[in-house]
Parts: C-alpha cells; sequence; structure tokens
C-alpha cells in the first residue's frame, strides 16, 4: 500500500528534477561558461529570476558572493566572464 500512494510523488519530483536541469540560458558569449559553473550547483532559472532588479553591480556582488560565502571554484577570468554574461543578458533594464 505505502509503494502505491508514494509511487506517483516520487515519480513527480524525479520528472521536476529533470526539467529544472533543462532551463534555457541566453545564447551569447559566455552561455557555456555560466552553464558549467553555476549550474553546477543550482537551477539555471536564477538568472531569469533575478533578471528584474539586478544591474552589473548587483549580478558582480552574487558572483562574488557564491566565490567568497559558499566557495565556489571560478577563478578571476571566469568570473568576469559571468558577471559580464550575466549583466549583458540578465541586467536589469536589457
Amino acid at each position: 500500500m505505502w509503494r502505491i500512494l508514494v509511487g506517483p510523488f516520487i515519480l513527480l519530483f524525479v520528472a521536476n528534477a529533470e526539467a529544472d536541469e533543462n532551463v534555457p540560458l541566453k545564447a551569447a558569449a559566455g552561455m557555456q561558461t555560466v552553464a558549467d559553473y553555476c549550474g553546477a550547483c543550482h537551477s539555471l532559472d536564477y538568472p531569469r529570476m533575478n533578471a528584474a532588479f539586478l544591474n552589473r553591480q548587483g549580478w558582480e556582488a552574487e558572483v562574488n558572493k557564491m566565490i567568497k560565502t559558499f566557495g565556489a571554484p571560478i577563478g578571476a577570468a571566469e568570473a568576469k566572464i559571468i558577471i559580464d554574461y550575466l549583466s549583458t543578458n540578465y541586467g536589469s533594464g536589457s
């Protein structure tokens, strides 16, 4: 009985987890770097969710927070690529 009740919920969870991995990013220079580094830890829908209120300075603060606070293994060159991509394609006013 337990399997009959819980099984559908597990399938729904797995289906949603797979769907989150297929969030498309805007095709532009730096897209793959963002997908590789940012997508390693969280869903790639974050840029879209934050685009309305993060400008370049905001994206720079977010990337630096990921590096300094959460220990994201992102080098200075990659951080610049990520910040450029996010602020150009998902910055407030873009």
